[in-house]
């Protein structure tokens, strides 16, 4: 809360002039504080008649906060990839902090679940119910916040999923904490504190944010981000919770679930064959389609070729689309703008075809070719055809 004192206030206007903001302005020869205001305390401490008082709520005690928690996402009752990939990293970051490592899931019969003690998990938190099967933002986000307040643990990690993505933000704001989205990096800083490296300013940066105050620490991170932790044999215990499935309400209902299941899902995928604005025409995936189809793999795009109408969306890499982490990455006619690289770096084998041999892609591909794809995939293709006719005939 801030508030001016006007009895002290002389109405200089030194405080307007020191909000970077501009949530200050003078009015009736006093200064008048918009609705946008941080709270940043400028403006306090630039008065020399200490007019403007900012009184701030007691800070939540952080101490008895331990552990680190990752959410066991599921679907139709087998647990996702993602949540291997977070226990891998959550493991390292417990470990720096000397704590343990939990996971909670909730659903019906969801398979694997003791299996997660192989991949770091000391504990598992069990919910199972029927009423638990489907997603339900409202249920699962009631029973995990206060799961939590339970047992405070001092980072909360999701997967970035479409479920991840609705439900973080819900359960921060039951738990009064901060949340940091699309995670590409974390890390423990000297402070203990999780140090949560994610893309800003359209990609342009890398923003590190840190939430001092608030527990847990809350993050999403997109699938295929974090590298997968080796199994390992594990001493891990799985806790089974109780859910009185007639206390708990919700205003939504499930009347059909329908799946778009037109596309391959490249997030999945071994082999990826890529395309971008450089194509120069949407028929230009038809020649990406041939290639994919002779390496048995599937096709992917830019957000530039989707925003053209060339590709569909779901097959969109990158930022504002999937991350992929493929054995061999095949980028046809891409610039590699940080936006794109976001989603596609970590692939194991990354090769770039563009006429511009300045183009970024090439400072991360692992082989580099600058010709006009035009000339260079029809041959190719073909070169992949009888190769496989030869070896068929052998």
């Amino acid at each position: 809360m801030i508030h001016i004192d006007r009895d002290k206030c002389i109405g200089c206007g030194e405080c307007v002039d020191a909000c970077i903001f501009g949530s200050m302005s003078l009015k009736d020869n006093y200064p008048s504080i918009s609705e946008d205001c941080r709270l940043c305390g400028a403006c306090a401490k630039i008065c020399q008649y200490n007019a403007i008082i900012i009184k701030r709520k007691k800070k939540k005690k952080t101490t008895d906060w331990k552990g680190v928690l990752i959410f066991g996402e599921q679907r139709d009752g087998k647990i996702l990839e993602v949540v291997y990939e977070l226990l891998g990293k959550g493991k390292t970051l417990a470990d720096k902090l000397n704590e343990s490592l939990l996971c909670v899931v909730l659903g019906n019969s969801v398979k694997g679940v003791n299996d997660l003690k192989f991949y770091g998990a000391d504990e598992i938190h069990y919910f199972n119910n029927n009423i638990l099967e489907m997603f339900n933002c409202e249920i699962y986000s009631e029973i995990i916040s206060n799961f939590v307040k339970n047992i405070k643990p001092s980072i909360f990690l999701i997967g970035a999923t479409s479920i991840g993505r609705e439900l973080g933000p819900r359960i921060a704001a039951k738990l009064k904490t901060g949340l940091t989205a699309d995670c590409t990096d974390l890390e423990i800083n000297k402070e203990g504190l999780l140090l949560q490296t994610r893309p800003a300013f359209g990609g342009n940066i890398m923003a590190s944010i840190i939430c001092p105050f608030s527990r847990p620490q809350m993050a999403t991170v997109r699938p295929k981000v974090m590298k997968k932790m080796e199994k390992k044999k594990g001493g891990g215990s799985v806790i089974n919770h109780h859910v009185n499935a007639e206390s708990i309400k919700s205003r939504i209902i499930t009347l059909r679930e329908m799946r778009y299941n037109n596309h391959s899902d490249i997030g999945s995928a071994d082999i990826i064959v890529s395309g971008g604005l450089g194509l120069g025409k949407k028929e230009g995936f038809i020649l990406l389609q041939e290639l994919a189809d002779e390496l048995n793999g599937v096709i992917a795009a830019s957000r530039p070729a989707v925003d053209a109408g060339w590709a569909d969306p779901t097959v969109q890499v990158g930022m504002s689309g999937k991350v992929v982490q493929p054995h061999l990455y095949i980028a046809c006619g891409i610039s590699g703008a940080v936006q794109h690289r976001v989603g596609m770096e970590t692939s194991d084998i990354i090769v770039a075809i563009n006429k511009d041999e300045r183009a970024p892609i090439f400072d991360i591909a692992d082989f580099g070719i600058v010709t006009d794809l035009y000339d260079f995939l029809p041959k190719f293709i073909q070169n992949l055809k009888k190769t496989k006719n030869d070896n068929i005939v052998s």
